[in-house]
């Protein structure tokens, strides 16, 4: 059982690094991009057609969102927190309860990853 559980955390851990598309800066107050390699997450989630062209116009308006909060002067940290919050809101409704489950355990490690903070 315990092997099970550090080779469930491993292939998390793993998931997690290639899931944020080559984003090399973990330094937060250069900002992550928002960018997902979306072929990665559609084989992760296993999703249909109708659910993979939505995650993948949600992704881009994400990563939208999140270059519009990296590039303002003032409220930063509260705008990635809106982009942040709208990208999972959107996720939602468009997964499944265990895809979306999978999803913000994803979101969650590569925010810790790169050192962003949306729980303040």
């Amino acid at each position: 059982m315990r092997k099970l559980g550090f080779t469930l955390v491993a292939a998390l851990a793993f998931s997690a690094s290639v899931f944020a598309d080559n984003v090399k800066d973990t330094n937060a107050s250069a900002g992550w991009d928002g960018s997902i390699n979306k072929e990665k997450l559609t084989k992760y989630l296993k999703l249909n057609s109708v659910q993979d062209k939505k995650v993948a116009d949600i992704c881009d308006y994400f990563k939208a969102q999140m270059e519009l909060a990296n590039n303002s002067d003032s409220g930063k940290e509260e705008k990635v927190r809106n982009a942040v919050y709208g990208n999972l809101k959107l996720m939602k409704k468009t997964l499944d309860d265990e895809q979306y489950s999978s999803y913000e355990r994803l979101m969650a490690m590569t925010l810790r990853n790169k050192g962003i903070d949306i729980e303040k």
